[in-house]
């Protein structure tokens, strides 16, 4: 080991205590919320700039008074603490003021993916009860669509904050960018009074069949989050600006990216929607020093053309999820990054991990009581001793992550109490124990001089789930909306490792009804309807038998292996190309070409 990476790990002392004193978790009455903190801010670094979005620039001074006006506005529409509005918007500065505001009031914002329509937007608003829906002017048609099936009443429920230019609205909503321009501009006496153990967001899950569960927020676990982003993932200060282009409505953007900023007072280059093209000419324009990323992301900016200036910008650090080993050291090079804090976490889960101490392919260490116990794969199972307890697995040796829930690790989980006992295993390791269910594999590694913290690095989901297109799936939703197409007798759902694509694509082995053939065409326009396109399989194999075990649960092991290897078995199976709509016969070339990593999944 060289004397310069120990001096690198030393450096990380006074960081790794200060992080420790400050991930202590608070009393939940102890009063204190994301808008307090955003208040604190703006008094400490009011003229400096805060949110930079779409040629506009916004102080914390600003952005603080702009939340005002809007708490004051939904205050006067009636609206307490404890009530839930529904906010659903694209990546805009309105949207973190709205945000701000809503905490500050003590509401609970639920946040809704702007992909939604029809069903799960529905299911979205109903679910958490929301009093009233507050929309970008850009999503527009989806709520009009859906408004009819909404709990909420046409003219009074409905408020709208126009898009661009326009300032027009709805008949059946009210123009909440007007009704708030010339309110008051002082901070509501309600923040004050706001608690730690409050619900400050529900951030929905990924839905596979179209019904996202809620996951509950409180103020605690967002500020501990965003404080570890801004003092030891990022390391921010007022002086930096953090590249946000991932959607504000899921965790990581939130709380790693704006939440690191609303602690630091760093400000924010904001864009709607992630662009390769775009990225680099971006960050130079606007001197961003850091970036928020999804694996997939990074993928994508890696699989662009290469060109020699690459490294020449301002960008030395980065934070997010699913940086896979095969591209992390290729794409620090290539883009100069000297600070990679990979972690890993669920917006509902109790454990979280960080590469605090920038060790490359590893999600970090965590201060969370974990176990890791034996999963059979193959069965998709847990493994248990003749006791019935769990077994802990041999350093070095993937297992199950479960999490330990105590008074200080508290599983918040859903709105839903039966989805919430369903991620909860107990007598894991003694009687009356209980710990929350990943669902996750993976292993602790040796990273050479680490001051004693073990590391670790992600493996895979279990066989429930894959995650594709940077969404978890359930193999099991997807089965049950497979099953209700006309032919099918039954089908069983996995995920394959795809050459040049983070995560697993989704294949169906299927089973027909006597008598029937495949309708491809069906098929297609069946997913397209029933499933969202990360759910999607994008390939099926149809199976004259479904393999099953002694008590009757799907054997996926060989499945898995097998993936759409048609060299290896007879069956036929089809595949759903990048960018089509239907499905047609995989054959030896375009196998080929997916084994190249060149067909663009």
């Amino acid at each position: 080991m060289g004397i310069r990476e120990v001096a690198s790990v030393l450096k990380d002392v006074p960081v790794l205590l200060a992080l420790k004193k400050g991930m202590q978790p608070r009393p939940l009455d102890e009063k204190d919320c994301l808008g307090a903190v955003v208040e604190r801010t703006a008094e400490n670094f009011g003229t400096l700039s805060a949110v930079v979005c779409e040629g506009e620039t916004v102080t914390w001074g600003e952005l603080n008074a702009h939340a005002n006006r809007y708490a004051h506005f939904l205050k006067g529409a009636g609206l307490r603490a404890g009530d839930t509005v529904s906010i659903m918007m694209e990546n805009r500065i309105e949207f973190l003021a709205l945000l701000i505001a809503t905490n500050k009031l003590g509401i609970t914002a639920g946040l809704i993916n702007t992909n939604l329509r029809g069903r799960p937007l529905i299911h979205c608003v109903n679910v958490t009860e929301s009093k009233k829906c507050v929309f970008g002017g850009e999503v527009q048609d989806a709520i009009e669509e859906a408004r009819g099936e909404l709990n909420l009443e046409q003219g009074s429920d409905y408020f709208v904050v126009p898009d661009g230019t326009s300032n027009g609205s709805p008949d059946w909503a009210i123009n909440m960018a007007a009704g708030s321009a010339n309110l008051a501009v002082e901070n509501p006496d309600d923040t004050g009074e706001m608690t730690l153990g409050q619900t400050a967001m529900y951030i929905f899950t990924s839905g596979t069949t179209g019904l996202p569960k809620a996951a509950v927020m409180s103020n605690r676990r967002y500020l501990m989050t965003a404080g570890l982003s801004a003092t030891a993932g990022l390391r921010c200060t007022s002086a930096d600006r953090i590249y946000i282009c991932l959607p504000l409505y899921h965790g990581t953007a939130l709380m790693v990216g704006a939440g690191a900023a609303f602690m630091s007072g760093a400000s924010m280059f904001l864009r709607r929607r992630f662009s390769s093209s775009g990225f680099l000419p971006d960050a130079r324009e606007h001197g961003c020093t850091s970036f928020i990323y999804v694996g997939e992301l990074c993928r994508y900016l890696n699989n662009s053309e290469p060109k020699p200036d690459d490294h020449d910008n301002p960008l030395h650090t980065m934070m997010g999820n699913g940086l896979r080993p095969d591209i992390w050291v290729d794409f620090k090079r290539r883009y100069g990054i000297r600070r990679v804090t990979e972690f890993y976490g669920a917006s509902e889960g109790n454990v979280a991990f960080a590469n605090l101490m920038n060790k490359d392919c590893t999600i970090g260490m965590t201060s969370s009581k974990i176990a890791l116990v034996r999963y059979d794969v193959d069965s998709d199972e847990i493994v248990r001793g003749d006791d019935g307890r769990c077994i802990e697995v041999a350093q070095g040796e993937p297992g199950l992550l479960l999490g330990h829930i105590n008074p200080t690790a508290r599983f918040e989980g859903y709105t839903d109490p039966e989805a919430t006992e369903s991620k909860i295993l107990r007598g894991v390791l003694e009687e009356g124990d209980a710990w929350f269910n990943t669902g996750d594999l993976i292993r602790e590694v040796d990273v050479g001089f680490s001051l004693g913290y073990a590391h670790y690095q992600f493996v895979d989901r279990t066989g429930d789930t894959f995650r594709w297109k940077s969404e978890n799936v359930s193999t099991n939703e997807v089965g049950e909306i497979i099953n209700g197409f006309e032919g099918i007798e039954f089908c069983n759902v996995y995920g394959v490792e795809v050459p040049g694509a983070d995560g697993r694509a989704g294949m169906a082995a299927v089973r027909l009804a006597e008598g029937h053939d495949l309708d491809l065409a069906g098929l297609a326009s069946y997913v397209e309807r029933e499933l969202p396109p990360y759910a999607r399989p994008v390939f099926v194999r149809v199976q004259s038998e479904i393999e099953v075990t002694g008590t009757f649960k799907m054997v996926k092991g060989d499945l898995k292996q097998e993936g759409f290897d048609i060299s290896s078995f007879d069956d036929p199976v089809y595949v759903m190309k990048p960018g089509s709509a239907s499905y047609e016969a995989l054959d030896a070339n375009y196998l080929a070409t997916i084994r190249d990593g060149a067909a663009g999944f």
